[in-house]
């Protein structure tokens, strides 16, 4: 019973150092480049700067059918599914627009310009510039799933309207952790001012 023991500890153990070492290494990745400019009741308002995505229109069937499936294109686009075989850099966040016509993004790494880009296999996986925007964003922790993003975009859609702050139609879900990163989830909703 002792050597049980043992080896159920070793195994809880190394999977808690797997873990810090799986986030720590999702944090090391270029991010979606932003410069706060206020931060109240929870939410911050922040500059993004324009950048290029790669974007796949996804059927409006919940979360996770949602993500799963724009992730599954994306994915493979930037892991080599594409013309050249060329593999992308991942980086973060996830990006899936929220509404009747949900699209998910990827950015693409500073420095690729979109004619570098290999051409996608598949046929509805785009390339879009963003425009610089300002946003305001609430995050929360934890597993993103339909009620969540419901809860928190009723919330920042609330707090905008208390400080009297309008807003677009254009919202948001960011998420910035593979799905093996189980401790330490961060995800956002954000709607431009």
């Amino acid at each position: 019973m002792k050597t049980v023991y043992i080896v159920l500890g070793s195994v809880i153990v190394l999977f808690i150092v797997a873990q810090f070492f799986i986030h720590r290494s999702s944090t090391k990745i270029e991010y979606y480049p932003y410069t706060v400019t206020s931060v109240f009741d929870g939410i911050e308002i922040r500059d993004y700067q324009a950048r290029l995505f790669t974007t796949v229109a996804i059927e409006n069937q919940g979360y996770k059918k949602n993500a799963s499936n724009g992730f599954s294109k994306l994915g493979g686009y930037i892991f080599g599914a594409n013309a050249r075989k060329q593999k992308i850099a991942m980086t973060s966040p996830v990006s899936m627009s929220l509404g009747n016509q949900p699209s998910m993004g990827f950015m693409v790494p500073k420095g690729i310009r979109k004619d570098d880009l290999p051409k996608p296999n598949l046929a509805d996986i785009t390339f879009k510039q963003e425009p610089k925007k300002t946003m305001a964003v609430i995050t929360f922790s934890g597993w993103a799933n339909d009620a969540t993003i419901k809860e928190h975009k009723d919330g920042l859609i609330a707090i905008l309207k208390a400080n009297g702050i309008k807003h677009s139609d254009q919202f948001y879900c960011f998420g910035y952790n593979p799905p093996y990163d189980l401790f330490f989830r961060r995800n956002e909703i954000a709607v431009v001012l």
